[in-house]
């Protein structure tokens, strides 16, 4: 591997984010020696923006640490065409209105991260020139520069056509768009780096060669590796869809509990992922992950809280509910026979735990607290008895993970 001098790439190298470069050498001197612009492009297909662009935003966040020259680039108009890359199917397409909307949430999320201040970093959008392109003279000048089969060889396209899954003209398009956004933004704003995750590989280079074909300009790519399990799928879903970056109660189809947030990285978060995670989106020292790295067995959990705490202060705020308590109803009946601690505590009743198995493992690594006391046992049985008089137990998993079970 290339070993960089310039403070920036080493940072983002040393805390996991790059993925690809497309001339590392190249780009390594321009940080060294000057500030660099650079984009990534969000689109605004929702109000909202998931944990799956969190890495984005985190990226644009250290480019402005370290002094560098931020764009955000929002989707106005590609949002409207729909980006294929590694989906199953064509997206539905937005209305203006939709799009206007969307638009209006996703500067809230940037507000929050970035330094959105006059001069610190520029939020476009690429509805302000793609809009008004003339389609013939776009297909002349731009058009002309794109190989159909070099942009059939990229996966965007080439595993949705392996799979006989259907790929519109319209979204055949959007690499094309894409690319010219990197052309403009060099040309008006004088950028000349392009981030984006790893899906976005294929649409990085369609500008980068549109860019030398043009005007002769020697741009670069960056890619950040995907958020993905084990078993390769996409973190950031659950069974009860994406895991947004602002809470809305008004809005609950895109807006996660500050709660929610904190129990999915807690209870999501794979045992080898932990340090990783650790990297991407906290601000801890390398060295202090390095040790939560070396827990094993019961105490890797407490690696897991001090991740989720560290995520959901950062995106939700220290003062946030996202530690309040949530309620779940028992009836007393249920209690006749009493119930074992290990069964109420996973989704056959509270949903704390995943399964008996990591109740279980919280009980042996006592983390586990009735009414602030500690249980150790795991096979003590909840009975009438320990609700006395009020109809209701706190019961606690580590110090942020509470529920209150109340009785009807």
């Amino acid at each position: 591997m290339y070993k960089f001098k310039s403070d920036f790439l080493r940072f983002i190298y040393d805390r996991g984010y790059i993925y690809q470069i497309s001339d590392e050498e190249a780009l390594d001197e321009a940080f060294f020696k000057g500030k660099v612009t650079a984009y990534i492009g969000f689109d605004c297909t929702a109000p909202n923006l998931h944990i799956g662009s969190l890495m984005q935003i985190m990226l644009l966040k250290h480019l402005q640490d370290f002094g560098h020259k931020p764009i955000a680039l929002i989707g106005g108009a590609t949002s409207k065409v729909g980006d294929p890359s590694l989906k199953d199917k064509s997206r539905k397409i937005l209305s203006k209105e939709e799009v206007d909307r969307n638009i209006k949430g996703i500067k809230k999320i940037f507000d929050k991260f970035l330094n959105t201040k006059k001069g610190k970093i520029k939020i476009l959008n690429n509805d302000d020139w793609l809009s008004s392109l003339n389609y013939i003279d776009f297909l002349r000048k731009v058009g002309s520069n794109f190989s159909v089969n070099k942009m059939l060889s990229f996966d965007s396209v080439k595993l949705r056509l392996e799979r006989e899954q259907p790929l519109s003209f319209l979204e055949f398009n959007y690499m094309v768009m894409q690319g010219y956004d990197f052309f403009e933004l060099n040309k008006k704003h004088n950028c000349t780096l392009q981030m984006g995750g790893s899906d976005q590989w294929g649409n990085i280079v369609c500008g980068i060669d549109l860019a030398r074909r043009l005007s002769g300009t020697n741009l670069y790519g960056l890619t950040t590796p995907l958020l993905t399990t084990s078993s390769g799928e996409k973190m950031g879903k659950t069974e009860k869809g994406a895991v947004w970056l602002s809470y809305d109660e008004d809005n609950s189809d895109f807006s996660t509990h500050p709660r929610d947030f904190w129990n999915y990285w807690r209870d999501k978060t794979e045992n080898e992922s932990v340090g990783k995670l650790m990297r991407l989106f906290t601000n801890l020292p390398l060295k202090e992950i390095e040790e939560y790295e070396k827990l094993q067995n019961e105490e890797i959990e407490i690696s897991k809280e001090v991740l989720a705490t560290n995520i959901t202060e950062m995106v939700h705020g220290k003062d946030s509910e996202w530690d309040s308590v949530a309620e779940f109803i028992l009836k007393k009946n249920e209690l006749d026979k009493g119930i074992g601690l290990l069964a109420l505590l996973s989704n056959n009743y509270t949903e704390l735990t995943s399964s008996n198995s990591e109740s279980r493992r919280f009980v042996k690594s006592n983390a586990v607290k009735i009414n602030d006391k500690l249980i150790s046992d795991e096979k003590y049985v909840v009975t009438l008895k320990d609700f006395e008089s009020q109809n209701v137990i706190k019961i606690s998993l580590g110090k942020k993970k509470h529920i209150l079970v109340k009785l009807t």
